[in-house]
């Protein structure tokens, strides 16, 4: 239980740092682009990595809370039988689906180590490190759904 709460906290942590960053790389921009003779190049890419990882960070939190689109219109015309079908194979194939991507994620972060980025000139292992962040997270959150209806099936 206090892992959980690490985890969600870490994640939150990061979302809430990502959008700041965000939002301070944009706010940046905006004042360069009206008050001073040019804007930094760099403000561009970075609000670009923000981004990312504001997202990254969030979509495993997204996934536990129930905040991605739901089709309960299409979902409620199907029977009881198929329903149970469809909770119990959306949470599998999200967890079977992004576990393989965490896999291939792992040679990009390696190729990212030699590349740099353009005006930031930081490893682009970086950037595609927030792949492996969202993919761990989004396997967590569907591994901790499948053992929730695991536990609940009998009931």
């Amino acid at each position: 239980m206090r892992a959980q709460k690490a985890i969600g906290r870490f994640l939150k942590i990061g979302t809430l740092l990502g959008t700041f960053g965000f939002l301070a790389a944009v706010l940046l921009q905006i004042f360069a682009r009206f008050f001073l003779e040019s804007a930094p190049s760099w403000t561009e890419e970075a609000s670009r990595l923000f981004f990312i990882y504001a997202i990254s960070f969030a979509a495993g939190l997204a996934l536990k809370s129930n905040y991605y689109v739901a089709l309960d219109t299409f979902y409620n015309i199907f029977d009881h039988r198929f329903k149970r079908i469809l909770n119990w194979g959306i949470p599998i194939s999200i967890f079977l689906l992004f576990a393989i991507i965490a896999v291939y994620t792992i040679p990009l972060i390696v190729l990212g180590l030699d590349e740099k980025s353009p005006s930031l000139k930081f490893p682009m292992a970086v950037a595609f490190f927030s792949i492996l962040i969202m993919v761990t997270s989004i396997c967590y959150y569907s591994y901790k759904k499948v053992t929730s209806l695991l536990k609940n099936r009998n009931r």
